[in-house]
């Protein structure tokens, strides 16, 4: 044909079929991207299989997998039958002829172009659904395996009288099959609606019926299932309303009935049931009936019903009932919501004593002497040192130590004391020469442990060292000091082969390392290296001359997210911690059960109640969770990773928990019982701080046992916020070792404050007996303060030193220059009646990158005073001399001996000449920024004092001199300018 625009015309061009090699090729393309996905998810499956086979942990993987594929099948076949079969049904329900309309006219051309496809397409639907359904069924492997598991708790709840098991366990899976069954229902019903539409069975605009018979039936019968299921839900509603959160008085996040929930919602819940019942029934009747009148007539009663019964009525009560007498009408529910969650969060126990925040001991002396038979006060900060450690413990760039130490207790002289400890681990950011051989082959492990007396300082302001040097030597003995596994270690290393591996440098070289452990997945497989290149997508895995016969690829190494693999089922606390344990080095993780399932007890969401002023600035404290909101915890394991081998070990820690005892049976053999506990790791378990978090979380409003008094909201307490900085985060809490009033000894602690809801005075101080292995391990003390007199809580301690005009001075003058003054944990300890307050100062600047303890704040009474030992600070603050001698220097609690005097009978202008130079000597490292050379100079400055004080003494005269280091007052320097006493 001629072109209709007019223009010339040109060769018709024929498309053909492309030729047999083009063919070919898309075929191999197309096969190999098949199999390359194939490979692809393959790979993710066996590398999987072969870690958890590494770590001794096959079980879990194959039993979490088979769970997951089962109930993909079941529920995804269930599903695809129910929609299938009613769509073959409603296609072979459709009537013989169809209606002559423009309607189905139209359909017609629908029909006759699906005609041919029509098996095709019922099998893409029901597949579609069927996929959709059991990845969604797959992902309830947990409720499926509480369901079956499941364990009684023993106790029953106060309204229906049901073991809590089944609020935790069987409810919980009865909602998952009432919401597919809901699913499979009203797909069906849209899936038949839909066919019968197109085969006539259902008409919108044409004459007549606008249904015919057995499209009215089928449809009827499908509602009424749905009905069904709705009274179903109505009856487990009832049930539901033990573990229904509201918004509620005192607490955001109430759980249980109220009087409105057993006077109203429960019978209105029992009476839609009934009529639920009833629907459903008229509905099945249409099938002989043939009419959707009475069915249609029942469901909109039942829809008013309702609204009725279930909306208005319930708020008529409330308005009319509970209002105008509330605290009578909900006493009785409060005490069981009372109960409920003291139990659920282990806080039950918690024993109260009141406490009048002042002492009456006139015998400062014995005051004096008290505390340190009181507390053994930790002035090293663990989340203020650990730029010291790393300077002077780190020895190579790529060694690092946490952002935050950990504290422990090791023995040293038969007695154990507090101490400040972290790993030098792997920095991979510190490595020179970033390539592949050294990130993954090279440099794969970090190398000792680095610990320091928690209660001591040298003569610097610097740490006293326990363990310390490269490789490491101290008190902690022979141990294997090789760190494959760590908080830092977030990369992975192949190991074992022909590539030798750093392992530390000292004065003679470089050293050089294979490891020799048997973790990780042997790479010497070509399949294994295939599919850890494509996991790992890393080509090099493949063909690289740096692995060989005995490599090994170690991966998932951080403590955390080893437990959180082996156990899936348990929320992990954020804080994993290192201890020397029978010779090897073991990261020590606390793991936690939970449920959202405990009736009356409150819920607690765990990454609000956790979070502190520490894990808004590391994201590695925060707690790894299965389920934010839980209303049940119970620290149940007790879990280690070897640092060397990578080894993880579950132990059942509390034998009576029920959620432990139903995992235990889920996956037998994978905790082992807490007799296996070595004595020489029961020494280094404590009490786990974001179980605490969350207990004294739930305190500030249930350490109250009345109910009139928890819904008056009088006795509301609140964590108060970190002193130290305007963050706005909670204070974390501080482990130490104390004696509460009502204990012979000091017992390792775990303790916080509270002040009054919108105040800043203290209300509280809580500790709870932090030592496992002890008898009153987990026992939790509050002393609570009177509300009639005011207490200074730690906000008000904090502005106290801050405003006092000789402690602002000195803070001014110790940031002179480029210095920055840190403020450490501010320590509490009751004491005699009393609070004493402890808070390091620390001072970082000048030419140092690191701090140094440079003074001690210290309060009790109303008294403070700003020193630059704990000793002379206590000394200042109660007016009396300790009764034990001072330690010598990198000893105690950081008191140094002063210098001999410079002569044996030295005169007052021989000191005062002494004085002159130090104090030059000291003002000169100041403007230097040369922070130790100014401590040193201010110790022979106040030993020069106070020889010259001596002197005059002893003469009789009345010359000048300065006050002594006991002194409240500054002493005048040469120059004029005031010097810290």
């Amino acid at each position: 044909m001629p072109d209709r625009g007019g223009g010339p015309t040109g060769p018709r061009i024929r498309v053909g079929r492309p030729s047999r090699r083009v063919r070919t090729l898309l075929m191999t393309l197309g096969v190999l991207a098949v199999l390359g996905m194939a490979f692809t998810m393959f790979a993710g499956f066996w590398t999987d299989w072969l870690w958890y086979r590494s770590v001794n942990y096959s079980s879990v993987f194959t039993t979490t997998l088979l769970t997951k594929i089962g109930l993909f099948f079941v529920f995804g076949l269930l599903m695809a039958v129910a929609v299938g079969f009613n769509i073959w049904l409603a296609h072979r329900l459709r009537p013989p002829l169809s209606a002559m309309s423009m309607e189905q006219q139209s359909l017609d051309r629908y029909r006759m172009g699906i005609a041919p496809y029509k098996k095709w397409l019922l099998f893409a639907i029901t597949a579609l659904v069927g996929l959709i359904a059991g990845a969604s069924a797959s992902g309830q492997w947990r409720t499926w395996l509480m369901w079956v598991n499941g364990v009684p708790f023993g106790q029953k709840d106060p309204q229906f009288d049901l073991d809590v098991a089944f609020y935790a366990f069987d409810l919980p899976w009865y909602r998952f099959m009432l919401g597919f069954g809901f699913a499979a229902a009203i797909l069906s019903l849209i899936a038949a609606a839909l066919t019968h539409y197109l085969y006539g069975g259902l008409r919108v605009t044409s004459p007549g019926a606008r249904a015919t018979a057995a499209a009215t039936g089928h449809l009827s019968v499908l509602i009424g299932i749905f009905v069904t299921l709705k009274a179903v839900a109505y009856w487990l509603d009832r049930y539901g309303l033990a573990v229904k959160s509201s918004d509620f008085k005192a607490t955001d996040n109430w759980t249980g009935l109220r009087y409105v929930d057993a006077n109203a919602y429960l019978p209105a819940k029992t009476i839609l049931f009934c009529i639920a019942v009833i629907c459903a029934l008229l509905f099945f009747s249409t099938i002989w009936r043939r009419t959707w009148q009475l069915p249609l007539i029942g469901f909109g009663l039942m829809v008013l019903s309702a609204i009725l019964i279930g909306g208005l009525y319930p708020a008529i009560v409330q308005k009319f009932q509970v209002q105008p007498n509330e605290q009578a009408k909900e006493a009785p529910y409060v005490e069981k919501n009372l109960a409920a969650t003291r139990e659920a969060y282990g806080i039950d126990g918690t024993q109260v004593t009141e406490y009048s925040g002042t002492s009456n001991t006139k015998d400062t002396t014995k005051l004096r002497d008290d505390v340190d038979s009181t507390a053994s006060i930790r002035i090293m900060d663990p989340n203020i040192i650990s730029p010291t450690f790393q300077q002077l413990q780190q020895m190579r760039k790529y060694y690092a130590f946490p952002t935050n130490l950990d504290v422990d207790r090791y023995g040293a002289d038969g007695k154990e004391q507090d101490t400040v400890i972290g790993l030098r681990e792997l920095n991979y950011a510190g490595i020179d020469k970033k390539n592949w051989i050294n990130n993954h082959f090279r440099y794969t492990h970090g190398y000792g442990a680095v610990a320091a007396k928690g209660t001591s300082v040298d003569s610097e302001g610097r740490p006293v060292f326990t363990e310390s040097d490269l490789p490491s030597k101290g008190q902690l003995g022979s141990y294997e000091q090789r760190i494959y596994y760590g908080e830092k270690t977030n990369t992975y290393s192949i190991v074992g082969g022909p590539q030798k591996e750093i392992d530390y440098s000292d004065d003679s070289g470089e050293k050089t390392y294979s490891y020799e452990g048997k973790s990780g997945v042997n790479l010497e497989n070509p399949i294994n290296r295939a599919a850890y290149a494509v996991a790992l997508n890393e080509p090099q895995i493949l063909y690289s001359g740096a692995i060989g016969d005995g490599s090994r690829i170690l991966y998932n190494r951080t403590p955390k997210q080893r437990v959180e693999a082996v156990a899936p089922w348990l929320t992990i606390d954020g804080d994993a911690y290192p201890a020397v344990v029978n010779n090897r080095i073991q990261w020590i993780v606390d793991a936690y059960t939970t449920t959202n399932g405990y009736p009356y007890a409150s819920r607690t969401t765990l990454g609000d109640t956790t979070a502190d002023s520490l894990t808004a600035t590391n994201d590695q404290r925060a707690v790894v969770a299965q389920q934010n909101q839980v209303n049940y915890i119970r620290n149940s394991v007790k879990a280690t990773v070897d640092a060397y081998t990578g080894e993880v070990k579950l132990y059942q820690w509390d034998t009576q928990d029920p959620v432990l005892k139903t995992w235990m049976k889920a996956f037998p053999g994978t905790v082992e019982p807490k007799s296996e506990i070595s004595g020489d790791l029961m020494d280094h378990l404590r009490y786990p701080q974001d179980l605490f978090k969350v207990q004294r979380e739930l305190l500030t409003r249930y350490h109250v046992k009345d109910a009139d008094t928890f819904l008056s909201g009088s006795e509301v307490w609140q964590v108060p916020d970190e002193p130290t900085n305007k963050s706005g985060d909670a204070v974390p809490p501080y482990y130490l070792s104390m004696r509460m009033p009502d204990q012979t000894d000091q017992a390792f602690s775990l303790t916080t404050t509270f002040t009054p809801n919108g105040r800043d005075n203290l209300s509280a101080f809580m500790a709870v007996d932090a030592e496992a292995g002890k008898s009153d391990y987990g026992k939790i003390r509050i002393l609570k303060l009177p509300t009639s007199t005011t207490v200074n809580g730690p906000k008000q301690v904090q502005s106290q030193f801050n405003s006092e005009q000789d402690i602002a001075e000195s803070i001014r003058l110790l940031r002179g220059g480029d210095s920055e003054v840190e403020y450490g944990n501010l320590l509490t300890v009751p004491l005699d009646g009393g609070l004493l307050y402890v808070e390091p100062v620390y001072v970082r600047g000048g030419g140092l990158q690191y701090p140094l303890l440079r003074k001690v704040l210290v309060s009790y009474g109303g008294n403070t005073a700003f020193e630059d030992t704990l000793d002379e600070a206590l000394n200042k603050v109660f007016g009396a001399q300790g009764s034990a001698p001072p330690p010598d220097e990198g000893t105690g609690d950081g008191t140094t001996t002063p210098p001999p005097p410079t002569s044996d009978n030295p005169t007052v202008q021989e000191a005062l000449n002494d004085a002159q130079k130090a104090f030059e000597t000291g003002q000169e490292a100041l403007k230097n920024g040369d922070w130790e050379a100014y401590g040193r100079a201010q110790k022979d400055l106040e030993a020069a004092l106070r020889r010259a004080e001596e002197a005059q003494s002893r003469a009789g005269g009345t010359g000048g001199g300065g006050g002594g280091r006991d002194g409240a007052t500054s002493s005048p320097s040469p120059s004029g300018s005031p010097q810290s006493g």
